[in-house]
């Protein structure tokens, strides 16, 4: 994953300088809401279990790097989430949550007060556990700790649009790549996320952690690389 920022960056620097456009920095403050959920085909069939629609957050803050409409956007993010199952004869709520560090790469483009994202996101697992009735149980040993989905979004601006202050408001949507469980609980002995044999009788299927939700992003310019006279060398202006 480490390669795949590299190559946007270099992507990024090769679209500055090769097009002569002007780049420009912002960055801000991110919050998003909205429903979680670890979808895993083999629960989807089980006659045991019913999904619940679940929710989570993330909080955290951006760094853009920008050239004309396009650029890379890249966010830190703390990140709670959940699914929750109820048994089908309505004898208990089992939930499973995790948090995590969440970091993501994104090429946005930015025109007519709106904007379109696309890119990978890294989560790194910091605290998976069970939750069945109020009584909790750690489970992080049964997950991997390193997470990648894909991301597409997209919003416009509610606020400000002169480059140094705007808020924006928009949808996002992220699928896992890779499965969630690790190889020894996705073991027959364990059955993770649900500890449940009779769930993989036909067999094992990934859990793949998914978000669909709201996200609002409060942005400040910071400045950009400009000649401030003919011939002269490029340097950093603040906005």
């Amino acid at each position: 994953m480490k390669h795949l920022i590299a190559l946007l960056f270099l992507f990024a620097t090769l679209q500055m300088f090769g097009q002569k456009q002007i780049v420009w920095f912002d960055v801000g403050l991110k919050a998003q809401y909205g429903a979680t959920g670890l979808y895993n085909k083999a629960i989807v069939d089980s006659k045991d279990y019913n999904y619940k629609v679940s929710t989570g957050y993330s909080f955290g803050g951006k760094l853009g790097i920008n050239f004309g409409y396009n650029g890379l956007a890249i966010d830190v993010m703390k990140s709670t989430a959940k699914q929750e199952f109820e048994i089908a004869n309505g004898t208990a709520l089992k939930t499973v949550n995790w948090s995590a560090l969440d970091v993501y790469a994104l090429f946005r483009n930015a025109k007519n007060l709106g904007y379109f994202e696309i890119g990978p996101k890294v989560s790194f697992l910091s605290k998976a556990e069970d939750d069945v009735d109020g009584s909790t149980v750690e489970r992080t040993s049964d997950y991997n700790k390193n997470n990648i989905a894909g991301v597409i979004g997209f919003g416009a601006n509610i606020m400000g649009n002169d480059g140094r202050f705007s808020g924006i408001l928009g949808l996002r949507f992220e699928y896992g790549i890779t499965d969630m469980i690790n190889a020894s609980g996705a073991a027959s002995t364990v059955n993770a996320p649900l500890r449940d044999a009779a769930v993989y009788a036909n067999g094992y299927k990934k859990s793949n952690p998914v978000f669909a939700g709201v996200v609002f992003e409060l942005n400040w310019g910071v400045g950009y690389f400009g000649k401030a006279q003919c011939g002269a060398r490029s340097k950093f202006i603040m906005f």
